[in-house]
């Protein structure tokens, strides 16, 4: 029977903190009673990552992990997305795992009608502790997300919980990848008329980013470029 969660979590070149935080997420999904799987979408790692995951699986029935060649996070997640089971879907980081963000957003997409619940770093009520240059860039790629294509939200990276009956058609219309997918799957959420809340979060990561900053940049706008046409010009 498909179990009542799934968690997807992207992983490349995660091996210093992968135990300690599937052990610290797993305990807290187990104390709370919950049904649950949780998906590793392992991309492109040189360090010791799989085999980590593969020992972790091993032991641990409700995990599972795959491998993507190349190092990309946004096909990494649509891909863990497209093979969850469960009636809800988190998207978590492994820096993060905050399970004070699911315990909010679960009630909203049980009880409330909501679609899709978006962990805002932004949003009035946030703590966002990242370094200054982090936190400006978000300002900034959302910024541009509002002018674009007329975002009417704060954030659209990171953690995320949705509906997965609504939301599994969204992800197969998505059309970047790299960083711009978790945009791309916000806003097409957003323009389609379902139902999409933001909930503010503290933010504080475990370790410094995987891939720096700026390396990011130019696939970014290639994608924000990309997305603008697809959206605005040819219109799907």
């Amino acid at each position: 029977m498909a179990p009542f969660l799934s968690i997807v979590i992207p992983v490349y070149n995660e091996a210093s903190i992968l135990p300690s935080a599937a052990a610290e997420l797993t305990q807290g999904l187990d104390a709370r009673g919950w049904d649950y799987e949780v998906i590793f979408a392992e991309n492109g790692s040189r360090d010791a990552t799989r085999d980590i995951l593969e020992e972790l699986c091993a032991r641990h029935p409700r995990l599972s992990w795959f491998h993507s060649e190349r190092p990309n996070y946004g096909v990494a997640l649509k891909a863990g997305i497209q093979r969850a089971r469960g009636t809800y879907v988190f998207c978590d980081e492994i820096d993060l795992c905050d399970l004070s963000f699911y315990d909010a957003a679960l009630p909203l997409l049980e009880k409330q009608g909501v679609d899709m619940v978006v962990g805002s770093k932004a949003a009035k009520g946030a703590r966002d502790q990242r370094p200054l240059v982090r936190r400006l860039a978000t300002r900034v790629h959302n910024g541009l997300l509002r002018v674009v294509l007329d975002f009417q939200g704060t954030d659209t990276h990171g953690l995320k919980a949705f509906r997965r009956e609504a939301l599994l058609p969204v992800v197969g219309q998505c059309v970047v990848d790299m960083d711009v997918f978790a945009s791309e799957f916000v806003i097409r959420a957003w323009r389609q008329g379902l139902r999409v809340v933001e909930i503010p979060i503290v933010l504080h990561e475990k370790r410094q980013p995987s891939i720096h900053l700026f390396k990011r940049v130019p696939n970014v706008l290639k994608n924000v470029g990309k997305l603008v046409y697809v959206i605005r010009i040819r219109g799907t």
